[in-house]
């Protein structure tokens, strides 16, 4: 049986890091980019540790500019 993994991709250059992701992922695979800014100036998300990520896609549902996307992968 194969096992389904969740990729996270996030358009750096339109987030604002409002941080909402974050608080969204019952893993708590997301974070602010430390010392990096997009060119808007604000610090955007990355994912930290994603092979853990399942792919529920509850980042990309919050997520008010829609920059998030999520894929599922079966491995």
């Amino acid at each position: 049986m194969s096992k389904i993994r969740g990729a996270v991709t996030v358009d750096t250059e339109r987030c604002k890091g409002c941080s909402l992701c974050i608080e969204a992922c019952p893993l708590n695979l997301l974070s602010l980019a430390d010392k990096r800014v997009n060119h808007k100036g604000y610090p955007y998300v990355e994912q930290k540790n994603w092979e853990s990520c399942t792919g529920c896609t509850s980042c990309a549902i919050v997520c008010p500019d829609g920059c998030i996307s999520v894929y599922r992968v079966k491995e």
